[in-house]
């Protein structure tokens, strides 16, 4: 008896440590659940609802050789107009349908859709759009949208997370909820120039977070859940045939806001500026006549009287060697280096100058234009 007693004891209390060992004490389980919250998933809980998918129908040009001949078809040469569908991300920016995407996604479109979370879609509006920053606004018609938070991509810390969401693949319109993949930022102030588009993208953020075709125009964001860039392209295998490789470019969200207010008031970016200036290049015969110690740079001819050129001190002779430490060598290479740096009526832009074999470094402000002289 007592035996059988002690047999009944020992078999419950295995019993009990079992099920304590098979479902986890109440406590435990929220504990678990805690862990499972952690600074990616409130971040991608606070973006998603602001983030859409975009469709669009192009209109693209191709030359074709009707003749199917070399030496022909270099005399009649034809081009064909058609249409082709493009895919790609954005983010509201406001409660009223304002959406951020990428030029590349909307260029030459004569249909935009617009999709949100939950598969809601609209008939999209090109608000306006900026080849050179690749940035483009489009809208739809609807009020009280949830829209994004942007942050401040002046204070990123390398290292930090990073988390990108968008339609990757078209996998937004398959199941009508962003995509998101998180990494880190691995660098800032990243410079390109894609010559085969055209676009300039400078102090770009690098993430290792994947991207891929149809991120584009999606938002990056910090673990606040805040944008802090624009996902824009990546870097690729061997003839950029493969997907990502975890190197991946944003447009850093300061730059954003400054374009998107433009392409909200005017439909472009305004880049038109005078400073009263004017210049040459330099060839050999010159540089032999002025005893120029170089041919680089550009040679000041002439400084209009009460421009912005003769307040900062310039001088006829004087050789402008660069432009915000960019090595100048015609006059468009200093309207190229203003514009790529996206400055305006307003800004300061940096010369460094040749005076008498004195390299010194003047500060020229860009100014309203007051005549048809613009620029340089």
């Amino acid at each position: 008896m007592i035996i059988n007693n002690y047999n009944n004891f020992f078999f419950t209390a295995i019993f009990l440590l079992s099920c304590q060992l098979d479902t986890p004490p109440v406590a435990q389980q929220d504990g678990i659940n805690q862990s499972r919250q952690t600074a990616i998933t409130y971040a991608i809980e606070q973006i998603s609802n602001s983030v859409v998918s975009i469709n669009v129908t192009q209109l693209k040009q191709q030359q074709e050789n009707p003749f199917f001949d070399p030496f022909w078809g270099r005399f009649f040469p034809y081009t064909r107009t058609f249409k082709k569908g493009n895919m790609g991300s954005g983010v509201l920016v406001s409660p009223d349908g304002y959406i951020i995407t990428n030029t590349h996604v909307v260029d030459n479109a004569t249909e935009i859709v617009v999709t949100l979370r939950g598969g809601k879609s609209y008939e999209a509006q090109l608000v306006g759009m900026d080849n050179l920053t690749d940035i483009a606004l489009v809208k739809v018609d609807d009020s009280d949208l949830p829209f994004a938070n942007l942050g401040n991509s002046d204070e990123l810390i390398v290292g930090e997370w990073a988390i990108a969401l968008g339609n990757p693949l078209g996998l937004f319109d398959v199941n009508h909820q962003p995509t998101a993949t998180a990494g880190i930022i691995s660098g800032v102030k990243m410079d390109f120039g894609l010559k085969e588009s055209g676009h300039v993208y400078q102090n770009m953020i690098q993430t290792d977070a994947a991207i891929n075709p149809g991120n584009s125009g999606g938002p990056l964001v910090n673990a606040l859940g805040e944008v802090i860039g624009i996902n824009t392209f990546i870097m690729t295998g061997s003839n950029y045939s493969s997907g990502s490789i975890g190197i991946g470019f944003a447009i850093p969200i300061n730059r954003v806001k400054e374009v998107a207010e433009d392409l909200k008031k005017f439909g472009k970016v305004e880049r038109s500026y005078t400073t009263g200036v004017h210049v040459q290049a330099i060839d050999p015969v010159m540089q032999r006549y002025l005893r120029l110690p170089t041919s680089e740079g550009v040679i000041i001819t002439d400084v209009e009287k009460r421009s912005s050129g003769e307040r900062a001190g310039l001088q006829i002779g004087d050789v402008i060697l660069a432009v915000d430490n960019r090595k100048i060598n015609s006059p468009k290479d200093i309207i190229r280096v203003i514009d790529e740096g996206l400055h305006k009526v307003g800004d300061n832009v940096t010369l460094t100058i040749l005076r008498e074999s004195n390299s010194i470094d003047i500060q020229l402000t860009l100014e309203e234009p007051k005549s048809k002289w613009w620029g340089f």
